[in-house]
């Protein structure tokens, strides 16, 4: 019996205290406001969170019609969390469920089935792919437009609560019994939980699936078990070889190498490369090939940069472990060379998505970035960068931490072939701005390099240093000469997707195809 030293009616007499609860026993008050009742109370205490199937821990989450669900994508092509968790929701009869990823993949073409059967009826990420991005172009998604977010915005989004998650699935390389997760050890690795991070620790509940269950406690802690309320052991959660796509590909291509040799010399003469750097590239062919331009450039020098930052490739893992980069910060390994260098290496940190970018918090590290080397499918005559819908208006890639970190590099450089295919990259004006362009500074082609009129300070440097300068103007009139003036790609009224700005602002949309 325990002793009933304090009533409500005590507390009642205190200043302050009127509306507080007097103490029953050791469990009876729950966040929820449950009550636990156990024969033995200490069974009360929680020991283990594994859920003996994914159907029970769906009912435990509390999920209902309408909600929100979330997912991470750090298996790109590999995944195979989402299948397994929306074939499971569709066989329950949910409806109307708002599906909000990191990133959506080819490997999430199911999503197309669902929204048809009305299991799914909005979608955002920061970016869709293959037949469901075609199927949201032609306005699948009917009175709800697909929103796309930079991962920088959908972190900001997400701790603010403006995209408030209700259950979080996270497919999880390893765990224990109380869901300590991580990506480095399983059979099944991907490296950074970077993206999983954000949506553990502020969704109302948090699913762990994993294939690999460890013992108490798991080591390294990427997602701690305070953010996890079920743990569900699957036979296989993603395929390790589907992290690595196109997009991280070491270039031979002579087109690619020339505008990497570009990008060098304007990092050169920007007076910015000087020991102790920052930097980010991005994952295409012409990216990848600077970094390993600017790593012959560090050992000529006897010089180091302090950190690279974003997606990381093993290009980059190899800088770190040659003494030449500083400290990796990891918000999702690009290949399985950076995911095993993760669970290596301690100076090849993975962070979340907010530490990362998001431009509302104390200080995201894009803020201290000198240089950014980014790609894009578009360019027009004032410096704004499309990369996620294509030539014919369908959307086929990702904002990614584009905007993000165009935003905050001291030097943003865009560096873009001037044709591709028979399609001018420079143009009049992009399909769709993903990032402003005045937040972009430099744009490499393979036909000269264009400085922002803003930059007058990297105009008198790129002078004095001999780089051969054009204007945008003329770079289009030669674009036009090759492959010439494009046809206008016709559009109806209907918005089929709109694109936020990093801040939450709408700074595009993207209307279906007149077809």
């Amino acid at each position: 019996m325990e002793n009933k030293r304090i009533t409500n009616e005590l507390l009642k007499t205190i200043k302050g205290y009127a509306n507080r609860e007097a103490y029953v026993s050791p469990f009876a008050f729950q966040p929820e406001g449950t009550v636990i009742e156990a024969l033995e109370l200490k069974d009360q205490v929680k020991r283990t969170k594994i859920i003996d199937t994914l159907e029970e821990a769906i009912k435990l989450s509390g999920l209902k019609d309408g909600m929100t669900i979330s997912f991470h994508h750090h298996f790109r092509n590999g995944d195979k969390v989402l299948p397994m968790v929306m074939k499971k929701l569709a066989e329950m009869g949910f409806k109307n469920l708002r599906v909000a990823s990191s990133s959506l993949t080819a490997a999430h073409v199911c999503l197309v089935d669902y929204i048809k059967d009305g299991v799914v009826n909005r979608i955002e990420s920061s970016g869709v792919r293959g037949k469901l991005a075609i199927a949201i172009s032609d306005g699948i998604l009917g009175d709800y437009p697909a929103v796309i977010r930079s991962h920088g915005g959908r972190a900001r989004a997400v701790v603010s609560g403006d995209l408030k998650i209700d259950v979080a699935f996270l497919g999880a390389p390893s765990s224990d019994c109380m869901g300590n997760s991580n990506g480095v050890l399983g059979k099944s690795i991907c490296g950074s939980l970077g993206y999983a991070k954000v949506d553990a620790a502020h969704a109302e509940k948090v699913v762990i699936i994993t294939d690999t269950l460890v013992d108490y406690p798991n080591h390294p802690i990427s997602i701690p078990q305070t953010d996890v309320d079920y743990v569900v052991v699957v036979d296989e959660i993603g395929d390790s070889s589907g992290i690595m796509s196109g997009a991280t590909r070491f270039t031979s291509n002579p087109k690619e190498l020339l505008m990497a040799k570009k990008v060098l010399e304007t990092m050169l003469a920007s007076g910015l490369f000087q020991d102790g750097f920052s930097m980010q590239t991005g994952s295409g062919g012409a990216s990848l090939a600077v970094t390993r331009f600017i790593r012959e450039e560090l050992i000529k020098r006897d010089m180091k940069c302090s950190y690279a930052l974003g997606g990381i490739t093993k290009a980059f893992v190899d800088l770190l472990e040659e003494g030449l980069v500083g400290k990796l910060f990891d918000t999702q390994s690009f290949d399985l060379g950076a995911a095993e260098s993760v669970g290596r290496n301690a100076r090849h940190e993975e962070v979340s998505a907010d530490f990362y970018a998001n431009p509302f918090n104390a200080s995201p590290a894009v803020n201290k970035l000198d240089f950014v080397v980014l790609s894009a499918l578009e360019v027009d005559k004032d410096f704004n960068v499309n990369v996620i819908s294509g030539s014919d208006g369908v959307i086929r890639e990702a904002s990614g931490g584009h905007s993000d970190t165009a935003a905050a590099a001291k030097m943003s450089i865009i560096v873009v072939p001037l044709v591709r295919g028979r399609m001018a990259t420079l143009m009049d004006r992009v399909t769709t701005i993903v990032t402003p362009g005045s937040t972009v500074d430099v744009v490499v082609t393979d036909y000269g390099v264009v400085v922002n009129p803003r930059r007058i300070d990297l105009i008198e440097k790129f002078k004095e240093s001999g780089i051969d300068l054009k204007t945008m103007e003329e770079l289009r009139e030669i674009a036009e000469f090759i492959v010439g003036k494009p046809k206008a790609i016709e559009f109806t009224d209907k918005v089929v997707a709109v694109v936020e700005y990093r801040d939450g602002t709408i700074i595009d949309v993207v209307r279906q195809i007149k077809r």
